[in-house]
């Protein structure tokens, strides 16, 4: 009993120890441990709350500088575009400095500047006026401006006056670069203050030749500038993301002389002190900084709320876990789980924000340069398995280069706003814009890649320049780009390279196609003929089409009989040809113009010019046949001569050197007219004074088209000197006018017409309007209209030449006319053809039944004046009736 009472008295005190803990512990209320597990919970979730924060500021930091970059990459491709523009037009004057207004408005509509270039105001060209007294500045005048509508009064500015504009000029033609002035208030009106602010660019012309190599030969050369001038706010609004003036405050600030002029703030008061992003745009050898300062966090903070009421909500689960941990240990579980769901779907969150930018971000591990982590931008595009981990970083690049800067050194691998092509799991490829840094992820070294895909702006930049060499309907070289061919291969036969041959390639009576099918029908014939005359090509050989119904063949290494078989075997492709529209077929044939190109000295002019003559003598020939050019040919040296009268008149209307001559219609019937009939004949003054009869100048201007322009001046010199034509000065009773083929194809010659009649008061019925039978019959639905309109006012229309044409009578029916003249081919041969006397008796006879005057020319003798009498013949004309003379008004 003593032993067992001291063993309990020994172990009494342990327990009760042990006991007095447990009832410590235990007897500790139960909201002591609920709120430790409320503070402990509130701590972590603060913490999280905090890093969660510190993550999406630099997530947002992260977007706002790549959008940041992304608008400075657009404002800088606004000015580069500027620059691309001024380069194509400086290499239109480099190949022909006398670009006229016209030619200047068509080359900026292919360009279509207007499209690329959305702030465009105007496109200028101002020559250089030298000045007259020494010391003094020279004056460059605005000479060609488009678009002219808002932009007249810059026609005649010498936009040296405006010393931004002239320091541009100056070193643009120094360097021979795009160079961009600073921003000035430009001369055009605009509707709101805020877009007065504009900028030109400016980019020098050359005289014709290479490019000038250093400044003195640039300022030797210089024939004027050329410039772009833009508008600064509406500028930067087209190259600015849509939704950048949303979210930043943008300012974009011309740093080039250190002052930081603002040039554009899209928020009114003071800058705040909130970072900014942004970046420095270089062109034209100005600075603009553009930066974008975020209106708001930048993040959305919901998420942030999110965690923290979630994080405040687990806590009191805690302490309520704890304050219930002995009785619900299921339900805390249940509870942990749920809180666990909730921070999963937080994670999933974050990389759905993450998945929902454009840029493709893909993540991999520094040392064996694997992708580990890809957007879903990047596994869209670049394929879904991109992150397996296993898909090596450096087989996306298709540029060797890159591949082994990626293999080889990837702890050093840094670059920014590359353009390569990155290639996909799949094998496509595409251009993007890519950028790639290192950085480090819970203590790991990572590569992360960001890129932007600019496969459409690359497409569009590329259609751009296969637009501006190429015929958009036929697909073939355009005339600019076949003359720099043959620019080149003249260079390479210079150097002593093998001789080549062109071959200029004119459709004939393609018109009738065009006037009897329509322009649809026209067009694709013109497609069918290129596919066919293509087929019979070498890979060497290059077509085109020159314009209209004109197509080249340059034929590189080629001999003589080579090009002959050539332009042979083309020329019977052409002609076996059927072409079908609308249950009609045609057939079309081409006459060919040779020019070998086998020497040195020849220039693109010579070429050009040659095989032009060459062509018009295989149609002058009866067409359908090639015809090769000779020096020594006497009748190209005629082509080649009228091409020389067609320069010449240009000038002859403003030189006063027209004359007009006057030829008497008498009558062959009853009693002579009171007031004298005639028929006027234009006549030219050379240079020496000598009189050149129109046999020697009007087939140069029915060819090149300067017809129209000299039966205007006829027209307006016949109306408004009407009562000093005649030698008598008696008015004529009816005054004979001829009109060209090309003429009737003016839209506004009645018009004209009408208001001569108007303002000089000469009756209509005096006028006669003479239109030979083919000329008419070329385009006849045109012909019908001008001689209705000039009827129906009282004018009497002639039908010229009747007879020479196959279907004369049935054209008669169906033309208004009042007079015919019978081709003078029969009136020649009266006295000594049977046929030609029947003839003459049966139009004479079918002009009477219609009500018609019949007038006979070439009447070249006594004799034939007596047989015209006989046969009833109204009028007869010709030098045994009245020789021409010089009107009243120019004696």
């Amino acid at each position: 009993m003593e032993r067992s009472g001291h063993s309990a008295a020994t172990a009494t005190p342990l327990q009760g120890e042990e006991a007095a803990a447990r009832s410590l512990l235990l007897g500790m209320p139960a909201w002591l441990f609920a709120l430790a597990g409320l503070l402990a919970g509130l701590l972590v979730t603060g913490a999280v709350v905090l890093l969660e924060r510190g993550n999406l500021q630099a997530e947002a930091q992260l977007q706002d500088s790549q959008f940041a970059r992304r608008s400075v990459a657009q404002v800088a491709r606004q000015l580069e575009t500027s620059g691309l523009l001024l380069r194509a037009l400086q290499s239109s004057f480099m190949v022909d400095d006398k670009i006229d207004r016209q030619q200047f408005a068509g080359v900026h509509d292919n360009l279509r500047a207007k499209e690329v270039l959305p702030s465009l105001i105007a496109m200028v060209f101002a020559r250089r006026q030298d000045p007259e007294s020494p010391g003094a500045r020279p004056r460059y005048m605005y000479e060609n401006v488009v678009p002219l509508d808002g932009n007249r009064s810059l026609v005649g500015f010498d936009m040296a006056a405006q010393p931004a504009n002239l320091h541009a000029l100056l070193r643009a033609r120094d360097t021979d670069q795009p160079v961009m002035s600073a921003a000035f208030p430009l001369r055009q009106p605009v509707s709101d203050p805020r877009d007065a602010l504009g900028v030109v660019v400016r980019l020098p012309v050359y005289s014709t030749g290479s490019r000038p190599l250093d400044v003195a030969q640039r300022r030797e050369r210089e024939l004027g500038a050329l410039g772009i001038s833009m508008r600064v706010r509406p500028m930067l609004l087209a190259a600015l993301p849509p939704e950048a003036l949303r979210r930043y405050r943008v300012r974009v600030l011309d740093t080039t002389d250190g002052t930081g002029e603002v040039l554009f703030d899209s928020e009114a008061g003071p800058v705040s002190d909130a970072r900014s992003h942004g970046g420095d745009v270089a062109f034209g050898e100005r600075h603009w900084q553009v930066l974008l300062q975020p209106l708001g966090s930048g993040y959305d903070a919901s998420l942030l709320w999110l965690m923290a009421v979630t994080g405040a909500i687990a806590s009191m689960l805690l302490a309520l876990l704890l304050w219930s941990a002995a009785t619900m240990r299921r339900r805390a579980v249940t509870l942990g789980r749920q809180l666990a769901e909730r921070y999963r779907e937080s994670e999933e969150r974050f990389r759905t924000l993450n998945d929902l930018l454009p840029a493709l971000v893909l993540m991999a591990r520094a040392d064996d340069g694997c992708v580990v982590y890809a957007n879903e931008a990047a596994s869209t595009r670049l394929g879904g398995n991109v992150a397996s981990g296993e898909t090596p970083l450096a087989s996306l690049f298709e540029d060797p280069a890159l591949q082994r800067a990626l293999s080889t050194a990837m702890e050093d691998v840094h670059w920014s706003n590359v353009d390569t092509t990155l290639r996909t799991l799949g094998g496509d490829r595409f251009w993007a814009s890519t950028s790639i840094s290192q950085v480090q992820l819970g203590g790991l070294d990572k590569l992360l890649m960001v890129a932007s895909d600019t496969s459409e702006q690359r497409q569009l930049t590329e259609l751009l320049s296969y637009q501006a060499t190429h015929d958009a309907l036929t697909g073939l070289c355009n005339r600019r780009e076949f003359e720099r061919s043959v620019r080149r291969t003249l260079q390479a036969v210079a150097r002593g390279g093998a001789s080549a041959a062109l071959l200029y390639i004119d459709l004939d009576q393609f018109k009738l196609i065009n006037d009897t099918s329509g322009h649809l029908a026209g067009d694709q014939l013109l497609s069918q003929l290129a596919l066919a005359m293509s087929e019979h090509l070498r890979g060497e050989d290059l077509l085109a089409r020159l314009g209209g119904d004109e197509f080249g063949v340059l034929a590189r290494d080629m001999s003589v009989d080579g090009a002959q078989l050539l332009a042979e075997r083309l020329r019977t492709r052409i002609e076996g040809l059927i072409f079908v529209w609308e249950q009609r077929s045609y057939t079309i044939s081409a006459s060919i113009g040779m020019v070998m190109i086998d020497r040195a000295g020849m220039t693109l002019e010579d070429v050009f010019a040659h095989a032009d003559a060459a062509c018009y003598m295989a149609k002058d020939h009866g067409r359908n046949r090639i015809h090769v050019y000779s020096a020594q040919e006497d009748e190209t040296v005629q082509r080649r001569g009228e091409m020389e009268w067609a320069n010449r008149l240009r000038w002859v209307v403003e030189e006063g050197r027209l004359l007009l001559d006057y030829q008497e219609v008498l009558p062959l019937q009853g009693q002579p007219e009171t007031d004298p009939h005639i028929e006027l004949l234009i006549r030219l003054r050379d240079e020496e004074g000598r009189i050149v009869p129109p046999g020697a100048f009007l087939p140069a201007a029915e060819r090149y088209g300067m017809m129209p322009s000299l039966d205007r001046w006829v027209i307006g010199e016949a109306i408004a000197n009407f009562d000093r034509l005649h030698a008598s000065g008696r008015a004529p009773g009816r005054c004979a006018l001829n009109l060209a083929a090309s003429t009737l194809e003016d839209e506004g010659l009645a018009d004209y017409v009408l208001d001569l009649i108007a303002r000089h008061g000469v009756a209509p019925s005096r006028l006669c309007f003479e239109i030979t039978e083919t000329e008419a019959v070329r385009n006849l639905a045109r012909a019908v209209r001008v001689m209705e309109r000039l009827r129906a006012v009282g004018c009497q229309v002639a039908l010229d030449d009747f007879g020479a044409g196959m279907s004369s009578f049935g054209y008669l029916k169906n033309l208004p006319v009042d007079v015919i003249k019978i081709d003078g081919s029969f009136i020649r041969e009266l006295d000594s053809d049977p046929m030609s006397r029947s003839i003459v008796d049966v139009i004479t006879e079918i002009g009477h039944q219609r009500g018609l005057d019949v007038v006979a020319e070439w009447v070249a003798s006594a004799n034939t004046v007596e047989l015209l009498r006989e046969l009833g013949v109204d009028y007869g004309q010709g030098f045994a009736l009245h020789r021409p003379e010089r009107v009243l008004y120019q004696r």
